[in-house]
């Protein structure tokens, strides 16, 4: 619930400063881009650490 309730919290913030709103996107958007690549170019490591702790991904910072 916390994190549903920040993200509506923080959305709510960026609508009243539009000019923030876009440059927080734009921002958000370039690091999910940059993790997407990584986990990509890391996805053997990944794997072989998924093998002792199933289920397990790299936290999206």
């Amino acid at each position: 619930m916390h994190i549903a309730y920040s993200a509506i919290a923080n959305s709510s913030a960026n609508q009243q400063q539009p000019g923030i709103h876009n440059e927080t996107d734009n921002e958000m958007l370039l690091r999910y881009q940059a993790y997407q690549t990584t986990c990509d170019k890391y996805s053997r490591e990944i794997a072989a650490i998924q093998k002792y702790i199933p289920g397990w991904v790299p936290r999206f910072r």
